[in-house]
């Protein structure tokens, strides 16, 4: 069985980076130093990879109808997410694709992020639980 979901997506400014760091506690200068990120060999100041992770899990649980609905959810981080000091930021798409139900009656998701067309998680799936 294959089903394709509603497609997602998320904007991404320098000022949600800002909040984001605040929140976690992670102020890595490659996440609002285009200086800094530049000279590590980065395109420029990149998301973190725990926020582009949590868009993800935002999408999973609009899908799921519920945050309690997600049994089990892993991603890989494959790209960064560049995110450009304008006002308008960046775009991340995320989509699913139903891979299968299980016996006890869960649907397998298959995930895809994307950000300028680019694929920035690998092997992202997620379990949510029969409604």
């Amino acid at each position: 069985m294959t089903a394709e979901l509603e497609p997602q997506t998320f904007r991404v400014t320098r000022a949600d980076l800002v909040r984001y760091a605040g929140a976690s506690g992670d102020f890595n200068p490659i996440h609002w130093s285009d200086r800094i990120a530049t000279g590590v060999g980065l395109p420029g100041v990149i998301a973190h990879g725990m926020f582009t992770m949590a868009l993800v899990g935002r999408a999973v649980t609009a899908w799921a109808g519920a945050p309690d609905a997600v049994v089990e959810f892993g991603v890989r981080f494959s790209r960064p997410v560049p995110v450009p000091d304008t006002d308008e930021g960046t775009e991340v798409v995320v989509t699913a694709t139903v891979k299968e139900i299980t016996d006890e009656g869960h649907t397998r998701l298959s995930l895809t992020a994307t950000c300028n067309g680019d694929k920035v998680l690998s092997m992202a799936q997620a379990l949510v639980r029969k409604r």
